[in-house]
């Protein structure tokens, strides 16, 4: 029986590359990482300051989920607010709103442009969420 080598590549970019002493992780380690981080955030507008952290895959998931719309098609018209509502919390990293709530997205939607623009742009920096990700959900 003749075997052939498979040669895989992957790419990474920093400062996620890895470098010979990258230990290589159990299931173990991946499930007990304490991988999801918050910043607070000054909103002189409300009078004071929020947390806003980054999204769990299941979060994401349901995040991206939302915005499509009944026929199928990407529906973003709620795009910042629904962000914006999922990664604001508490201290203890707790969910402030509920995304599946339109009266809490209403609500929420009604405060400062301004202070939803600044929280906005620290969520969409914390979960990788990026014009380009905004252009792919459009295209699904």
């Amino acid at each position: 029986m003749e075997r052939h080598r498979l040669d895989v590549t992957f790419q990474t970019n920093p400062p996620h590359a890895m470098t010979d002493s990258t230990p290589i992780l159990s299931r173990q380690a991946i499930l007990q990482a304490n991988d999801i981080t918050a910043e607070t955030v000054p909103t002189p507008e409300w009078g004071g300051a929020v947390r806003v952290r980054m999204l769990t895959g299941t979060e994401r998931d349901a995040f991206f989920a939302g915005l499509v719309g009944a026929d199928g098609k990407a529906d973003l018209r709620q795009y910042n607010t629904r962000l914006v509502a999922m990664c604001l919390c508490d201290e203890a990293g707790n969910p402030l709103f509920r995304a599946e709530d339109q009266a809490e997205l209403a609500a929420l939607g009604s405060k400062s442009g301004t202070a939803l623009q600044r929280v906005l742009k620290v969520a969409q920096r914390l979960n990788g969420l990026n014009e380009q990700a905004v252009e792919d959900a459009k295209g699904n």
